[in-house]
């Protein structure tokens, strides 16, 4: 494959950058009445203004040229019709089958898939009923009235940032719990004061040997079994999201509650499947059925609509202009609504441990900057720290902006004021304030010149920093499934144009296994000798600390 820095797309890109890079947004805005009104695109419930960005129409243009030349179109049809486009794992991805309300099928090795996603989905809304129904009880004849969800990764951030998200959906049937930390205080906490006897934990683990979730899953068990009940009841109280039908069985869960998973869903993506078997049990299933149609209706607005006026490929295509013609090291979410507070850190997963990677499909060294550092929190709170940074610090760090237009049960006044903030930001960062405009204002504060020229400079904010401001009328689950839908597509945008394996996670595989390794090693089950000699000094002084008296 052509090295991608050599390719006349990527070098008039490169050509472009160069020729506006000091032009200022704000002399767009005045020079441009219409910049607005054709910088911004509306489907599926989600509206994107991207007029706050250093680009031109020619550069837009020259964007969607690369993302044609690196074979978008083709690579998304084979991602959606089932192809194994994880190339190192040999594997199809298709978390887009699990949300697939049409009648098309989907097709992995020759196999349909859509009868057993759709018998699954069925097993989820029957069980979600029987538990809200009072139907499915505990041991002693009570009522479901706790889920503790016990995961990691994507099985854990997914289910507790959609249900976090979409807590005015929530059913008063059960309360939801989540646990991911391997830290034994994090499941003492949420175990702590909760009726064994009412509680029901789903434990999500492909394999049902992932380190932290077996660990916290054996504490939760043991805890069942001290408050008094025996291991003939856990099939009543424990359910698994797993392929290893066995070792959930032997665990003591029964076999007819366990919910499968396949090796075409990563972890990142798996919410729509049975991992998001705690959204159903904490919204209805019929809640959770709206978020996975909110899904299919974005996966059939980026199969379709033109680049120019396509979502994903819009926002992947900017991320594309910053990270690689602006030197943007990181890329902030700013969601303007509380319940949208975990959201960077959903996206922050999804999108680095998709495209953090150095080494092309064809294995070789990319000679380019891959994806950025993703970050961000409540918009709110970060204009009171952080923000700062992104106003005055050197270089730039493209922001999203989200925010409903409507929020359930809050007064005007709140909501007005949260806006204003969200609208007020971007067009700060986006206009700045210039030294004259900061020596006009000191005018009249009776300082010596010098002083205020001064002062003016530490208050001179360059602006020409990007944004883009994605609004939506409220977040309903179906709005939600299509935001979320939206941030993978654009990632998978951005992994086909740095020619990357945007599906695999080799670095996080190391990790656990290395983990694995020095657990054995604080264990006693191997010779620490064969650690790196700062291992095994670690190793010592953990032994150390905690050798019994």
């Amino acid at each position: 494959m052509t090295d991608l820095t050599a390719m006349p797309q990527w070098q008039h890109l490169e050509a472009l950058a160069s020729s506006i890079r000091d032009q200022h947004m704000r002399d767009w805005f005045t020079q441009d009445e219409d910049r607005a009104a054709r910088m911004q695109v509306e489907s599926c419930g989600l509206y994107l203004d991207f007029s706050k960005n250093r680009v031109t129409d020619e550069v837009m243009q020259a964007l969607f040229s690369l993302a044609d030349a690196q074979g978008l179109n083709e690579k998304r049809q084979r991602m959606f019709s089932g192809e194994a486009i994880n190339t190192t794992e040999n594997r199809a991805v298709l978390h887009t089958a699990l949300r697939n309300f049409s009648d098309t099928p989907v097709l992995v090795a020759g196999k349909d898939v859509m009868p057993e996603v759709r018998a699954t989905l069925k097993k989820m809304e029957s069980f979600t009923q029987a538990v809200h129904g009072g139907e499915h009880k505990g041991y002693t004849g009570k009522p479901i009235k706790h889920v503790v969800s016990i995961g990691i990764g994507g099985s854990f951030l997914g289910p507790k940032i959609m249900t976090e998200a979409l807590s005015p959906y929530r059913s008063d049937a059960v309360r939801i719990h989540f646990v991911a930390n391997v830290d034994g205080c994090h499941i003492h906490d949420v175990l702590n004061g909760l009726d064994h006897a009412e509680t029901l934990v789903v434990m999500s683990s492909k394999s049902f040997t992932t380190q932290e979730t077996l660990q916290n899953t054996e504490s939760a068990k043991a805890w069942f079994l001290q408050q008094g009940g025996t291991q003939q009841d856990v099939a009543k109280h424990f359910v698994a999201v797993s392929s290893n039908v066995d070792a959930a069985v032997e665990f003591g869960i029964a076999k007819e509650n366990i919910f499968p998973m396949w090796d075409w869903v990563g972890g990142r993506y798996s919410l729509w499947s049975a991992i998001g078997l705690p959204i159903a049990l904490a919204l209805g299933f019929a809640n959770f059925k709206q978020l996975l149609e909110g899904a299919h209706h974005m996966d059939k607005h980026f199969a379709t609509a033109p680049n120019d006026r396509n979502l994903p490929v819009i926002l992947a295509m900017l991320g594309v202009w910053y990270r690689n013609f602006f030197d943007a090291q990181s890329h902030v979410l700013l969601p303007y609504y509380h319940y949208l507070r975990g959201l960077p850190a959903y996206v922050q997963q999804l999108d680095m441990e998709s495209n953090g990677k150095m080494v092309t499909q064809q294995g070789e060294r990319v000679s380019y900057p891959t994806g950025p550092v993703i970050w961000g929190s409540e918009g709110t709170n970060g204009q009171h720290s952080f923000h700062q940074l992104i106003h005055q610090g050197h270089g730039i760090i493209p922001a999203d902006f989200i925010l409903p237009l409507n929020v359930p049960n809050q007064d005007d006044t709140h909501h007005a004021m949260l806006a204003s903030n969200c609208f007020g930001q971007s067009q700060a960062l986006m206009q700045g304030k210039t030294y004259d405009e900061c020596l006009a204002d000191l005018a009249n504060k009776e300082l010596q010149e010098d002083e205020r020229a001064r002062l003016a400079e530490h208050k001179t904010m360059p602006g020409n920093k990007p944004s883009n401001t994605i609004l939506f009328d409220s977040l309903t689950p179906h709005t939600l499934g299509a935001l979320i839908a939206m941030y993978e597509h654009k990632v998978f945008v951005q992994g086909v144009v740095w020619q990357l394996n945007s599906f695999d996670q080799w670095g996080v595989e190391l990790g656990k296994a290395l983990g694995n390794q020095v657990l054995a090693g604080i264990q006693g089950d191997v010779d620490e000798a064969k650690f790196d000699t700062s291992t095994q000094q670690l190793i010592a002084r953990f032994k150390h600390a905690n050798a019994p008296e």
